[in-house]
């Protein structure tokens, strides 16, 4: 497949910090952790500098191939075929998981009486018209919203500081059942969400306009993106204390709502929605077109245009069907989804290539 629409390596990092913050800066991340939730996140980043500099060199291997295309290449033909169905099913159904997330936290907050599937449905138009003017527009859209997004995210961290119940000692104790219990949660969980899922980036390294700098690029996206992260859950549990923190899933939101600045600044919350749009943009937005992608090179298609039409019908459906309500959603995701088929197709299976790629390298010299 030709590659001719490039994107250069500040517009690839833009989107795929964007995308590592997406959902997760909403939904509290390390729950169970409490007051270590931020440890929980940092262990979480050292172990996604691994798995980015897995990521990295194999498309150092098979440099201009997406992960679809160098798939026979590694592993063969026949059984590339069902490796690469699976990862398709799983950038679907991941884009439909973040659309879920975002039609319920507005039917929460501020369009109670609208159907979800309308929530939904609206913001896939609107993804889809961005995603058939290809990868480039793509990129410009996000080199726009990225900004505003960290600019949202610094005013709220900013206005929390004025909120009454802000304490930095409700960090305390630090580590106080130990480190054991903070890496027995953060492995898998942390390194899978939200790091793992930036094994889509194999499918847009081909695109990138010089892929020297694309290991620089993966290790900086991860890096800013966990960085930013713990801070924010540093501010949230500072003002909402560890045990409302370990039970509140829109934790960004409720600490927001908190703000009151002399009594005539208040409702904040729209930032943190306004946010959650953008955040959903790059997530659903990557996951989408990873998918189209993976689609038109698998049936050898000439474009992806017809394939995201077809995805854009197929995602607000599925993010309704698999879960009846937010909390199963989120039960089923952290429980299972996460925990198991994550890290088969984010952790094992890449490491698993890299090996069969370098033995097929050094085979291939001798």
């Amino acid at each position: 497949m030709m590659y001719t629409e490039k994107i250069s390596g500040l517009q690839l990092f833009y989107l795929m910090a964007g995308y590592v913050l997406g959902t997760a800066i909403i939904l509290g991340l390390g729950l169970k952790s409490k007051q270590d939730a931020w440890i929980f996140i940092l262990v979480g980043m050292s172990g996604s500098l691994i798995l980015m500099a897995v990521f990295t060199q194999l498309a150092s291997y098979y440099p201009g191939d997406s992960l679809v295309e160098m798939l026979p290449k590694i592993i063969g033909k026949f059984l590339s075929y069902p490796v690469i169905l699976l990862y398709i099913l799983h950038f679907t159904y991941s884009a439909a998981r973040a659309g879920r997330e975002l039609g319920d936290l507005i039917v929460t907050t501020i369009l109670s009486e609208t159907p979800i599937f309308v929530v939904i449905a609206s913001f896939m138009v609107l993804m889809i018209y961005c995603l058939r003017g290809g990868v480039e527009a793509f990129a410009r859209m996000a080199e726009i919203v990225f900004p505003i997004y960290i600019f949202s995210l610094i005013l709220i961290w900013i206005l929390l500081f004025s909120v009454d119940q802000f304490d930095i000692k409700n960090l305390t104790p630090i580590l106080g059942n130990g480190l054991v219990p903070v890496l027995k949660d953060a492995f898998p969980t942390a390194i899978n969400f939200p790091f793992g899922e930036t094994i889509v980036i194999m499918m847009l390294f081909p695109h990138l306009g010089n892929s020297k700098h694309a290991r620089r690029i993966g290790m900086s996206i991860i890096l800013v993106g966990g960085l930013l992260l713990t801070v924010n859950s540093i501010m949230m549990i500072s003002v909402l204390g560890p045990e409302i923190y370990s039970r509140d899933i829109f934790s960004l939101l409720s600490a927001t709502q908190m703000v009151s600045v002399a009594d005539f600044l208040e409702r904040f919350d729209a930032l943190v929605i306004l946010m959650m749009v953008a955040g959903v943009f790059f997530k659903v937005g990557a996951f989408t077109f990873a998918a189209a992608v993976g689609i038109s090179q698998l049936l050898r298609l000439k474009q992806t245009r017809s394939v995201c039409l077809g995805l854009g019908s197929i995602i607000p459906p599925l993010s309704l069907v698999t879960a009846s309500s937010f909390v199963e959603h989120i039960e089923f995701g952290f429980k299972y989804y996460v925990t198991y088929v994550h890290t088969i197709l984010q952790i094992i299976l890449p490491i698993l290539f890299l090996c069969i790629a370098f033995i097929r390298k050094k085979w291939g010299q001798r």
